[in-house]
């Protein structure tokens, strides 16, 4: 029994070591830098904006009536359409605005929409779009309700 085998090691016991209190704040600083990167990058992405040209606020008195140099398409909330107070049926619509539009200059080519609140977004921008078909080189939108 008391005999030593050549090539082997005696064993040490090691005595157990204190816990380590100090908090590690390299994982921190990464996820926080990785953070940073992060934000830098999508912020200018979120920065879109659309050119709009908005007239400059004078009160002026609404008209009673349309003059007859003006095209006024009133998109309703039923979905119906119609020019200057006169009801339109889908397949006519075009054909109408491309009669009214043509004999004009390009400069005088102007269509003005008017969409009631319930109207269906969808329904105007088709209106706006077969009044481009129809040769309107320039589209307004009036954001106050007309008296007709």
């Amino acid at each position: 029994m008391g005999r030593h085998v050549h090539g082997t090691k005696p064993i040490h016991i090691r005595e157990p070591v204190a816990a380590n209190s100090e908090i590690n704040v390299t994982p921190l600083v990464d996820v926080v830098l990785v953070l940073l990167i992060i934000f830098m990058v999508v912020t200018p992405l979120l920065e879109k904006d659309i050119a709009v040209r908005v007239p400059n606020a004078e009160k002026v008195e609404q008209p009673t009536e349309v003059p007859p140099d003006q095209i006024i398409v009133h998109v309703k909330a039923d979905g119906k359409v119609d020019i200057n107070v006169r009801d339109v049926e889908d397949a006519d619509y075009i054909t109408q605005l491309k009669t009214r539009l043509e004999p004009r200059a390009t400069a005088d080519k102007v269509v003005f929409f008017v969409a009631e609140d319930g109207a269906n977004y969808g329904r105007l921008v088709w209106a706006i779009d077969s009044a481009k078909i129809a040769g309107a080189e320039t589209i307004g939108i009036a954001t106050d309700k007309l008296d007709n």
